[in-house]
Order: structure tokens, then C-alpha cells, then sequence
């Protein structure tokens, strides 16, 4: 049928859906075990979510599935290719991917502690910090009592790695 005989409220609201976090083509999906099973969880609320829509208006009803069933594609997506690196599996002694890394910062003695997770788990305001990050990087094959350091906008920052676990 021709566009031309479709009445103007009939038509579709294509719904914008936030990205999720980015993660360059060609790159692996690494997630922890718990970061698939955050995943897992969160495609779960969704499909909850879309099946107790409660509005009696139609037409909302029809645009907040499509924006939930948009949504659980982006993250069906996620979990296609995600690929589970079990931290128990890498070495003690270096900082790989899931390693919970105690750092202190040389200038102030200060201890922060991060672990190195997927794009998806990343929240620095929890310590954990996307494989991606330029701190990860750098971090990733040190060992303990090794420093790296980092070139921030306002001078360099020096760490040196105290503590090197795996939860």
C-alpha cells in the first residue's frame, strides 16, 4: 500500500533509543560472570517491563513496546557477543581482564582500588572501570609493585600497583 493512503495518526513513531555503552567495531564483548549475569537481569526486566505496560491509551501502549523491544535488540545484541572471561582462569600475579587492582597514587599516597571489567559493567562511582579506559590499558600485564603512569590534561599522574586480586 502506498504512503499516500496511510491516514497521518496511523503512522508509527520510530522510537530513539540511547546506545549503550560504546564499544569500537572489531573490538570483543569481554564481561565478567557477573556482568552477564547483570545483562541477563536487565533483558529480564525489560521483557517484564513490556509485558505489565498498563495505559489505556492504544497508540502509547504500541509506541512504549516498540521503545522496549528496541531497547531488548540493542541488548540481545550485547549478549550474542559477549564473550565470559572467568577471573579464577588468569594469572595471580598480573593484571588481566576482571582483576581488582589497589593503586597508589605516587603524588598523594593515596589508595584507590578499581577492577577492570566490560563496557556494560563500567561505573566508576563502584570502582569498576571499563577494559577500554585509558588506566586499564595501561595496567593490563603489570604486576605488583610495577608503576605506570598516565598523561591527564594537567600533567602526569604515577601509580604504582599495590594489590592485584581476583574476586
Amino acid at each position: 500500500m502506498s504512503r499516500g493512503f496511510v491516514k497521518e495518526d496511523d503512522q508509527e513513531e520510530v522510537p530513539m533509543v540511547p546506545q549503550r555503552a560504546f564499544l569500537p567495531d572489531g573490538v570483543p564483548n569481554f564481561v565478567t560472570p557477573a556482568g552477564m549475569e547483570q545483562l541477563l537481569a536487565e533483558k529480564q526486566a525489560l521483557v517484564l517491563d513490556r509485558e505489565t505496560i498498563s495505559t489505556e491509551n492504544e497508540n502509547e501502549r504500541r509506541i512504549a513496546v516498540n521503545f522496549i523491544n528496541a531497547k531488548l535488540q540493542l541488548l540481545e545484541s550485547r549478549i550474542a557477543d559477549a564473550r565470559i572471561i572467568d577471573p579464577e582462569g588468569q594469572p595471580p600475579d598480573e593484571v588481566r581482564f576482571g582483576a581488582t587492582v589497589t593503586l597508589n597514587i605516587v603524588a598523594t599516597t593515596r589508595i584507590q582500588v578499581f577492577q577492570i571489567v566490560g563496557v556494560d559493567e563500567a561505573d566508576i562511582s563502584k570502582g569498576k572501570i571499563s577494559f577500554l579506559s585509558p588506566l586499564a590499558k595501561a595496567l593490563i600485564n603489570k604486576k605488583t609493585g610495577e608503576k605506570i603512569s598516565l598523561k591527564p590534561d594537567k600533567g602526569e599522574a604515577v601509580f604504582e600497583i599495590v594489590k592485584i586480586a581476583y574476586l
